[in-house]
């Protein structure tokens, strides 16, 4: 092994990563063997993934710069390089994603009978449908705005389309200079004008096109010079000074007010726009030439995830894949019968979230139950669960749910959940102060004729249903007594004041998660320094650590076989000669959001295997509540075994990252194809018809009725 000098270059971008695997989700939308709907569902998805990227990540940057931040990240780059290196990268990736949509998408699309049509290309029955469209249903909704010159630049809803106009100069007041005025296109108007057409095809117009196309009916007596689509992207890294917060929930209030009006920091307007109706926009948004798109296609993808959506075209979507209900849970029993034998690993979608959802609901109406405690980060908008919980505490049981405030974007849905639990009776905590709580975990705790008893679950994702479907996530349903006790404790803990104590089985962030992987990483180190085999297999979703890192790269110095399966950002750089050659990275983009993060460690052959709610990132290991939880029943560690080496055999859906920082995308190249999520699926499917047949042969006599 030669000596190994550690630099900036050993490290790869925070910002950088994350737009690579924009570029891998934009990689479907390209691909010609993923059916021509769902290619449309992830172009529409990266292009919602970069307007996160812009709110949050950009928008912090730019805060960092304002305030005269020069510090480089492990890269090397500063705030201000960072900014100069992403806006090149997403120019890139802008002009890639309509290149998708107008070169390959659309002509695909019209060929099957989608067809996006300019008002001039409509026949006569078409035209009138959009006329009367316009009349009966758009114009009354639409309300013009007239930018005066002296007046304060109006507050404009961050990401929402509207259409810019400018108008002629006022001769009747002796003006010289052309006016502007700006139309709002509502959330509630849908974007897609159905247009009549023949059987078996599906015509549209989009709605910016109508109402641009009748823009003189808003404006009577005046000349509109031009119109043109613009939308503005505002800085979300806003955050709770909870040092300050009496009243948490009042704060948020505060900071969702407070996004209405934070700087901007992108314009995307329609590349035909003049020159005099940008530079309006980017001094009025004080905005530099930089932060402004010239857009030549319709703004915001994300809306066109209701195309992929459409009906009647199902030969152009995805084959459906059932979630499959667990063979280990016989039909009628009770889930706490059958926790109580055994502990159960699922992994979704592949296998129901049922289960989950009916531990909670289950809960609420057994009379035997007496306590149920549970984290609420994100939840569904008529969550089961969370209706579940009202009807528990309802019904007089102790019901606590630890509801995150602070979970980005979703703050105004769970604002709306903590007052509606309150209000039933539940006891609500909003978080932890200063902390995001983002473990997943629910404890029931039931009487029965031995005593208490706590039936458990931990999870990678959500209690989310709807989720739970499109995530690929895991779940642990268990009833051993220590995990139980240490739920309590953890509980416990983040509900009250209590300092936490020592744990028997679980780590929690931000105390002692991090040195648990790292103990567990350099226990591999050690044991390979000796002479003996040693592996760390990893899923995670993200991979930034500092210190995960570099206790990697010593690992790998030492010999030890690493393999990660990182789905998104990887500031490691793998197979560098004396650096990290043994350490193999692969990302996963297919049908499912890979979610689930799992830990293999061999640890001398008596496998350690762990699941988290918590990436390897120190947003998470620092500034999170998470949870690591060891998976020790035997049947559950060799599923989540095999769920990894299945991962890490895709030659279908894998890229490969390379010491380059580069991915390449993998193929079979002369050996059987695999792709991890259908084999996930075959499973499934497998295991239901096993145990399926075996209760088929299951003879069941029958009794005479007395």
């Amino acid at each position: 092994m030669s000596e190994h000098k550690r630099t900036t270059d050993d490290y790869i971008n925070r910002e950088l990563s994350w737009l690579e695997f924009n570029h891998r989700v934009l990689g479907e939308a390209r691909d010609p063997a993923v059916p021509l709907l769902e290619r449309v569902k992830f172009l529409a998805i990266t292009s919602s993934n970069l307007d996160e990227f812009m709110m949050v990540r950009v928008g912090g940057l730019q805060l960092l710069v304002s305030q005269g931040v020069t510090s480089r990240d492990s890269s090397g780059l500063s705030p201000a390089q960072q900014l100069d290196a992403i806006g090149r990268r997403v120019r890139q990736m802008v002009e890639d994603q309509y290149g998708c949509y107008e070169h390959e998408l659309t002509p695909l699309l019209a060929s099957a009978g989608i067809r996006h049509i300019s008002f001039d290309e409509m026949n006569a029955e078409q035209q009138e449908h959009a006329q009367r469209v316009f009349e009966e249903e758009v114009f009354p909704q639409l309300t013009p705005r007239a930018v005066e010159p002296t007046a304060v630049f109006p507050l404009l809803m961050n990401l929402a389309l509207r259409l810019a106009v400018r108008l002629k100069p006022d001769a009747r007041r002796g003006g010289d200079a052309s006016r502007f005025a700006f139309v709002a296109l509502g959330k509630r108007l849908n974007r897609f004008i159905t247009l009549p057409a023949s059987a078996g095809r599906y015509e549209y117009l989009l709605l910016e096109d109508l109402v641009a196309y009748f823009i003189d009916r808003l404006f009577p007596g005046e000349e509109v010079l031009e119109c043109a689509t613009f939308r503005i992207t505002l800085n979300a890294d806003l955050s709770v000074r909870e040092d300050l917060a009496a009243d948490l929930l009042e704060q948020m209030q505060e900071v969702l007010e407070a996004r209405k009006r934070s700087d901007c920091v992108r314009l995307e307007i329609d590349a035909c726009a003049s020159e005099e109706l940008s530079a309006f926009l980017c001094e009025s948004l004080s905005l530099k030439a930089s932060d402004m798109f010239r857009i030549a296609g319709p703004l915001d993808f994300a809306d066109f995830m209701a195309l992929a959506g459409l009906s009647g075209f199902d030969a152009l979507k995805n084959e459906l894949w059932p979630a499959q209900p667990c063979p280990l849970l016989e039909p009628g029993r009770s889930l706490f019968e059958s926790i109580g034998e055994r502990d159960i690993l699922l992994y979704h979608p592949y296998d129901s979230f049922e289960p989950v959802q009916r531990l909670v609901e289950e809960a609420a109406d057994d009379p035997d139950v007496l306590a149920i405690k549970q984290i609420l980060y994100r939840t569904s908008r008529d969550s089961p669960i969370v209706a579940a919980l009202m009807r528990a505490a309802q019904q007089g049981k102790y019901v606590t749910a630890v509801v995150e405030l602070k979970a980005r974007f979703d703050e105004a849905r769970n604002m709306e959940w903590a007052r509606a639990l309150e209000q039933e009776g539940v006891q609500v905590i909003y978080g932890v102060r200063g902390l995001k709580t983002h473990a997943k975990c629910c404890l029931v705790v039931r009487r029965e004729s031995q005593g208490l008893r706590r039936y458990l679950h931990f999870g990678t994702g959500n209690y989310n249903e709807v989720t739970a479907r499109v995530y690929s996530d895991a779940s642990y349903l268990s009833a051993d007594a220590d995990l139980g006790a240490d739920a309590s404790q953890f509980f416990n803990a983040i509900t009250g004041y209590s300092e936490p104590q020592t744990f028997r089985k679980l780590d929690m962030a931000p105390i002692g998660l991090r040195d648990k992987i790292v103990e567990l990483i350099r226990g591999e180190t050690e044991r390979k320094k000796e002479g003996q085999p040693a592996l760390i297999m990893a899923k995670v979703n993200s991979l930034v650590d500092a210190r995960i890192i570099e206790s990697l790269y010593e690992a790998s110095q030492a010999g030890v076989d690493i393999r990660l399966n990182v789905r998104g950002i990887c500031c490691l750089k793998p197979g560098v000669a004396g650096l990290s050659e043994n350490i193999r990275v692969v990302s996963i983009i297919d049908r499912f959001l890979e979610h689930a993060r799992i830990l293999y460690f061999r640890h001398g052959g008596e496998e350690k295997l762990l699941i988290s709610s918590a990436d390897w990132m120190p947003r998470n290991l620092n500034r999170r509540v998470e949870l690591l939880t060891p998976v020790e029943d035997s049947e559950c560690k060799q599923k989540l075994i095999d769920i990894l080496h299945i991962c890490f055999a895709d030659n279908v859906k894998a890229h490969e990252l390379g010491p380059d920082g580069r991915y390449r995308h993998l193929k079979p190249e002369g050996r059987p194809a695999v792709r991890c999520q259908l084999r996930f699926h075959e499973m499934a499917l497998d295991a239901n018809r096993r145990v399926t047949q075996r209760r088929r042969t299951v003879f069941q006599p029958h009794r005479p009725v007395s």
